[in-house]
């Protein structure tokens, strides 16, 4: 990978360690992974002088006393960046949980689907609420998204794959954008690396997340989760002004 190019930022020692039966995929308890990252991955990183990023976890925030339970002992830990969260089962709120465990350590948002047979509408606000927004305020630094392209037929994937899970881009004789595209370029598009989050408040069915670039730029992402549209202010240095969302939608200012 190195020779095209690819710079491998991070590992996880196991995908999805409490699924046994993904693909693919092996169970690997909380205990296990710790004693295999303190007596083996992290010595053998130190000793080949490899800086690759070790994160543990990567699974749903039903679990948080997982990765909670490996940052515990400072000799695993002393190997360890952060942990790694899914969203199929749980609250998004588990990120703060172990961010608050352990606030020297990061915490990153890894994988959420969107299925093939799910709603572009329904997919978009639960995605922008959660993935984007939610993760964001509860400390995460990225917003991963699963997958990035695929064929008309859901492919490639491994043997036992997901067979549904439908990319941001749809390649086949054109290439169409999917709902996790829009899902990612509401935050992507506007949001460069070396951003930072600032506050910004929810209110009703407004939810918000806002960040400063490194060009000084301020960018608010506001999700309209209601029923009916809604307006909202927009304050910053004594000037004002008022959007209106519609039901369901979301939108991304700068200024």
């Amino acid at each position: 990978m190195k020779a095209e190019g690819i710079t491998i930022d991070a590992i996880t020692p196991q995908n999805e360690p409490l699924h046994p039966g993904n693909n693919p995929s092996l169970l690997m308890t909380a205990g296990q992974q710790r004693d295999f990252i303190k007596n083996n991955l992290g010595p053998a990183f130190q000793a080949a002088n490899i800086t690759t990023k070790i994160i543990v976890y990567d699974h749903n925030c039903d679990k948080p006393e997982y990765p909670i339970t490996i940052l515990n002992d400072p000799a695993a830990k002393a190997f360890i960046d952060g942990s790694a969260f899914h969203l199929y089962a749980g609250d998004i709120s588990a990120l703060s949980t172990v961010h608050s465990a352990h606030p020297d350590k990061h915490v990153y948002f890894t994988e959420q689907w969107t299925s093939s047979t799910a709603s572009f509408e329904g997919d978009l606000k639960w995605h922008l609420k959660n993935v984007i927004i939610g993760s964001m305020r509860n400390w995460s630094r990225i917003a991963l998204e699963w997958n990035l392209a695929n064929d008309p037929d859901f492919g490639p994937h491994t043997n036992g794959g997901c067979t549904q899970c439908k990319g941001a881009l749809t390649i086949g004789t054109t290439v169409l954008k999917n709902v996790s595209y829009y899902i990612i370029a509401h935050a992507s598009k506007f949001v460069p690396a070396g951003s930072v989050r600032v506050s910004s408040n929810n209110s009703g069915s407004l939810n918000t997340v806002a960040f400063e670039t490194p060009a000084k730029k301020k960018v608010l992402i506001v999700l309209n989760d209601g029923a009916s549209s809604a307006s909202f202010n927009i304050k910053f240095k004594d000037k004002w002004t008022t959007p209106v969302l519609p039901a369901g939608s979301v939108g991304t200012y700068v200024w």
